[in-house]
């Protein structure tokens, strides 16, 4: 499926049983049941691609003509080493799953190059809640610091790279871990931002785009300072924010 073509609007539709409740696009899911953030599930059907590894397993799944990423909400920091993937339930709305989920609607509205949500599972227990996301894969396409590792960029895709972020921006999107592993290139050198938890909407005027940008540069530093072979220079950062100002 070619995610740059034209979308259809996000098609919201509801589904709760005891204690699961679900939200998905109607217009990518023909029938939901919990079963679907299930990876054992997919496993079973032989509909699994490929895995990505961070707090946990982020899965890839092929169904339909479509192609998906399962993530499960785990914590990070210290208190991810006590309390695995349970959330205080303080409302729907406030749940992990269904601001990422709404935020993905809303940039799918604006047309900006990020994911497009498919369906979210939030499961109550007492106080707590453990919560799924499912969204629209983008196909062909590699995190910086993977193609970093691999080669150089030139100067008009670092240009495009800062251009993308700053159409974010511009939009008062603010992705809370915006970093080199989280902007992916697809075959078309199409600059797409992944990965919006904790994510939001906000005010444009404010001083919050300066410390995403930080954040990112930080990200830069951190990968060539690990990585025995990382094709990044300080100029190549300079040709980023001559995209993100013009």
């Amino acid at each position: 499926m070619n995610l740059s073509a034209i979308v259809k609007p996000c098609q919201l539709n509801t589904y709760q049983q005891g204690k699961v409740f679900c939200q998905f696009d109607a217009n990518k899911v023909v029938k939901i049941s919990p079963q679907l953030f299930d990876a054992k599930y997919w496993q079973q059907k032989n509909a699994i691609i490929g895995s990505a590894q961070g707090r946990g397993t982020t899965w890839f799944i092929k169904t339909e003509g479509q192609e998906w990423v399962l993530r499960h909400y785990y914590r990070g920091g210290l208190i991810g080493k006590v309390i695995n993937d349970s959330y205080i339930y303080q409302g729907m709305a406030k749940t992990r799953a269904a601001q990422e989920f709404n935020l993905l609607a809303q940039m799918q509205k604006l047309a900006l190059p990020a994911p497009q949500a498919v369906a979210y599972q939030v499961i109550r227990h007492g106080l707590f809640y453990r919560a799924d996301l499912i969204t629209q894969r983008i196909e062909n396409s590699k995190d910086l610091v993977e193609l970093l590792t691999e080669k150089p960029l030139d100067s008009t895709l670092w240009g495009t790279i800062g251009k993308t972020i700053q159409s974010f921006h511009q939009h008062g999107i603010y992705h809370h871990d915006l970093n080199a592993h989280n902007i992916l290139i697809d075959g078309n050198n199409k600059v797409w931002l992944i990965d919006f938890d904790r994510g939001e909407q906000r005010e444009v005027a404010s001083k919050w785009q300066k410390s995403n940008m930080q954040r990112l540069l930080r990200s830069f530093n951190k990968e060539k300072n690990k990585l025995p072979t990382f094709h990044w220079q300080p100029q190549h950062w300079q040709q980023l924010l001559n995209g993100y100002n013009n």
